[in-house]
């Protein structure tokens, strides 16, 4: 599933219509009084939640959208009809930034909920509003708003149950492999994956739950450096980290930098549980490590080979018991 998780759009709500300036006009009624109804109220455009999504992909090739304009009022007071609002379905976690002033608009938490990111004009009032005591004969009528028109950035921020945290190369595109049905890219070089991959992995008594294997971090990642920010702010929405470190490397150095990354970025990042997966243990004789790992933390740690399944089956249930906990933690 190719993965997007930013699109810039430039959006135009509908115009209002125009309302009607008209006179009653009847057998034997030769001078009714004004009846020019109100025009219609254009077309919003509108965000709207899709649990099914999780990219914004589509979105990268509708880079202008324009909702339908309202019609203009009628005789006999009718209303003209409402513009067609211009409905975008997007995925949870969704957010959305005028361009211009980076003023936040509002987020998509919800499946059905919706956001509307450039308001519709309203329509104007038919000549039948302006009738009074002096003036019997109103010979005008309110011309229709115009759309709202704006620049919107959109951003997509993961909610997915795990998020692999860890340097490149660290394994977490070959574990997200393991585990599920994804087909992330894979190679020896650093930087192999460039946008999040999703992946759900299952159990033999069906029992699931969604991975997110985000590209990797680098050294002041949170200044920006690297895929940055970018990356880091998918974080925010996984309830459990899996802290990924080959044990090839200094795995407590490397943890620790991990560590560093995420409080510069968001203190409160670090509150979230977290698990520790010491992988490529395949390179290693008899898959046992030169040395105990000393962290000054009393972080979980399994050590697995995801190219030879071991200790995989041990790792899915620490998620699951992890993940069992955090839930019913949240329901109290």
């Amino acid at each position: 599933m190719r993965f997007a998780d930013y699109a810039k759009i430039y959006v135009t709500a509908g115009n209002g219509g125009s309302g009607m300036a008209h006179f009653r006009r009847e057998k034997f009624v030769s001078k009714g009084g004004p009846d020019g109804g109100d025009g219609g109220k254009g077309g919003d455009v509108v965000l709207k939640g899709n649990v099914q999504l999780n990219t914004l992909l589509d979105l990268r090739y509708r880079k202008y959208i324009k909702a339908k304009h309202g019609e203009h009022g009628g005789s006999s007071r009718k209303t003209g009809k409402d513009g067609v609002p211009e409905i975008l379905e997007v995925p949870l976690g969704t957010i959305a930034y005028d361009a211009d002033t980076k003023e936040r608009i509002g987020e998509i938490t919800e499946d059905g909920q919706k956001l509307v990111i450039a308001k519709g004009g309203r329509g104007g009032l038919g000549n039948w509003h302006f009738k009074s005591a002096t003036n019997q004969t109103p010979q005008h009528a309110q011309v229709g708003e115009e759309g709202e028109e704006r620049s919107v950035e959109i951003e997509l921020k993961l909610i997915a149950d795990v998020g692999l945290v860890g340097f490149p190369n660290a394994g977490k595109s070959t574990l997200l492999a393991a585990m599920s049905e994804a087909k992330p890219k894979i190679a020896d070089y650093p930087f192999t994956t460039l946008e999040p991959n999703l992946g759900v992995v299952t159990s033999s008594d069906y029992r699931s739950f969604v991975m997110a294997d985000i590209p990797g971090i680098i050294e002041d990642a949170h200044e920006g450096k690297g895929l940055g920010l970018r990356f880091l702010r998918h974080i925010e929405r996984n309830s459990l980290l899996l802290f990924m470190v080959a044990c090839t490397a200094d795995i407590a150095g490397e943890y620790n930098s991990l560590l560093h990354e995420l409080k510069a970025y968001r203190p409160d990042l670090l509150d979230k549980p977290r698990l520790l997966a010491i992988t490529k243990l395949d390179l290693k004789p008899g898959f046992r490590l030169d040395t105990p790992v000393e962290i000054d933390d009393d972080i979980e740690m399994v050590e697995i080979s995801s190219a030879t399944g071991h200790n995989m089956e041990t790792l899915k249930e620490k998620i699951w018991e992890k993940l069992q906990r955090i839930e019913k933690e949240e329901s109290l």
